[in-house]
């Protein structure tokens, strides 16, 4: 029921899934409503009812106060066993809620991250996080983030001893605020590859294979990125359209324009995945089309497969937050130990 084109969009992708990807889809919202947007339903499509909806713009007080809306029923499925993931493009801040209500976190993890995998370049793939869930951090939480980034790049992307790249205001290890050259340090004696500092123009030439950063800069990043790319390619149109040779030129360089457009397109990253709760949860832009949830049901499945969870909750025990924050407090930061205990 959520995001900007729900729920038409939201069914027409889930109904793209069940027909293109090894999966059985649970559909959970009015039933009535999502019924008129399905000619003829898959036999691996299931209707799950949930009469409430928390609109894109409630706070997040609707989670206690709607709780038969399709985010706390679909996190109900996941805690119960009955759905192996939960996908949606609505509040992302209900979102986060739902899950840390019903599922929880994983024992060990001081804060979940937002965690958005992007093709930055021909290269491969770069892991953004955290993009959003947290605006304020503390040097637990990056390192932590450090070590699920590489987690979910080694294991779903096949990317052997991931690079492990800082965002800050220059390559230095002395640059940037006092919590980046904390967690500079950390990282630094940690035995994830880490590349250090990373400015935030260079992460689109796939300087790193995970860029960490805390939510506020991560989201105002990812949206920057998002808005200028959208600008190129509308500038981009209309130049083409100035002159017939700009318009036989724009012809012979469609292929390739479409393939950048592709890389930079947000409907393509298959939304972010919220690291650090127990349970797999994908969080889709709010804007997604039926591409768009296609590719956020593709990329749970394939959390899942790869086993994912398994791996947050491994990194917990070997890397807890309050072995990091007793190790943060012994240097004399005895504001985390107060935070985090």
């Amino acid at each position: 029921m959520g995001g900007d084109h729900g729920p038409a969009e939201v069914v027409r992708g889930a109904l793209l899934a069940a027909q293109r990807l090894e999966v059985d889809v649970l559909l959970v919202g009015r039933t009535r409503e999502l019924r008129q947007h399905i000619d003829e339903m898959p036999d691996n499509v299931t209707l799950v009812d949930a009469p409430d909806v928390i609109e894109m713009a409630d706070k997040i007080d609707a989670v206690k106060a709607k709780p038969e809306a399709s985010i706390n029923v679909g996190m109900n499925l996941v805690k119960q066993g009955e759905a192996d993931a939960f996908v949606t493009a609505g509040n992302t801040g209900a979102t986060l809620a739902a899950a840390l209500l019903r599922l929880g976190r994983i024992p060990g993890i001081a804060r979940p991250a937002l965690g958005m995998v992007v093709a930055t370049s021909e290269k491969g793939p770069t892991m953004l996080l955290d993009v959003g869930a947290n605006a304020d951090s503390r040097p637990a939480h990056l390192i932590q983030y450090a070590h699920m980034g590489a987690a979910v790049m080694e294991f779903s992307h096949g990317i052997h001893s991931p690079r492990i790249g800082l965002v800050s205001i220059g390559e230095e290890d002395s640059k940037g605020s006092q919590l980046i050259i904390e967690v500079n340090r950390a990282l630094r004696a940690s035995d994830l590859n880490f590349v250090g500092n990373v400015e935030a123009g260079h992460i689109p030439h796939h300087v790193a294979d995970v860029a960490v950063m805390d939510g506020f800069t991560g989201n105002i990043f990812i949206k920057t990125v998002e808005g200028v790319a959208e600008l190129f390619f509308d500038e981009l149109r209309r130049a083409v359209k100035l002159t017939p040779w700009n318009l036989i030129a724009g012809m012979l360089l469609r292929p390739e324009l479409r393939k950048a457009q592709r890389r930079l397109d947000y409907a393509e990253y298959g939304g972010a995945q919220l690291l650090g709760v127990d349970g797999v949860v994908f969080i889709s832009h709010g804007r997604s089309d039926a591409r768009a949830i296609l590719g956020g049901i593709r990329a749970a499945g394939e959390a899942v497969e790869n086993g994912v969870l398994a791996h947050m909750h491994e990194i917990a025990e070997r890397v807890p937050a309050r072995g990091l924050v007793e190790s943060s407090a012994a240097n004399g930061n005895g504001e985390d130990a107060q935070d985090s205990g």
